[in-house]
This record gives structure tokens, C-alpha cells and sequence, in this order.
């Protein structure tokens, strides 16, 4: 299976703990939310939703950090979840993680990583 790269952003268009990028990605033939963030100077990407309940986590569009820019929030629970793992530190996930996506960063661009099942 070939590696197929989509493009989510800009480098640029993701600075340090700050706001993130959502986009939408196919999931089991439906549009579903997603981010991607920058944090210690790596780029991540999740499904936008909590894992306790199927709701988005930015309490703004693009708003995923809490206040102290140090661990990505619900909106709606307050479930703290780890940036770089997305594995979930405290809140009503009860030890459920986000979702990981596979993102990449490429001469100053932000990819999503897509198996070719072609």
C-alpha cells in the first residue's frame, strides 16, 4: 500500500500551543470532524470528538487548548487530554484517548497520511 499525502494547511497556519486547524476526513463513508495542532514544536492530528461522548472539543473553532496551553480541553466536559498522545489525563473519558490521524510536516506544509487501498 502506497503512502498518499492531502493537504490540511500551511506550516504557518499553526503556531505553537495556539489555534488549531479543522478539516473534515471520511470516516465510514461520512464527512467527520477533525484538527490538527502544533505542540513542542511537533504537528499532531486528531477526529474532533471527546471520547466520552460523540461532541466536538474546541470551545471556539479552533480553540482546543486550555488556558494554560498545556493540555487540549472538551468544550463540554472538561476532559483534559494530552496533546503529543491524545490520551486522556483527567475528566469524564475514563482513560479513553482521542483519535489519532498520521500528519506530517513537509517543506512548510501540513500533510494528512492516507493508505492507497488502490
Amino acid at each position: 500500500m502506497a503512502k498518499e499525502l492531502r493537504l490540511i494547511c500551511t506550516s504557518g497556519e499553526l503556531v505553537e500551543s495556539g489555534k488549531g486547524f479543522r478539516f473534515t476526513i471520511k470516516r465510514h463513508g461520512w464527512d467527520a470532524p477533525a484538527f490538527v495542532i502544533r505542540y513542542h514544536g511537533h504537528v499532531y492530528g486528531y477526529f474532533n470528538e471527546c471520547a466520552h461522548v460523540p461532541a466536538e472539543l474546541d470551545w471556539q473553532p479552533g480553540e482546543f487548548f486550555d488556558d494554560s496551553k498545556l493540555y487540549l480541553i472538551c468544550s463540554i466536559h472538561g476532559a483534559l487530554y494530552a496533546p503529543d498522545t491524545g490520551r486522556c489525563l483527567g475528566g469524564r473519558c475514563q482513560g479513553k484517548g482521542l483519535k489519532p490521524l498520521k500528519v506530517c510536516e513537509i517543506e512548510e506544509q501540513i500533510f494528512l497520511e492516507q493508505q492507497d487501498n488502490g
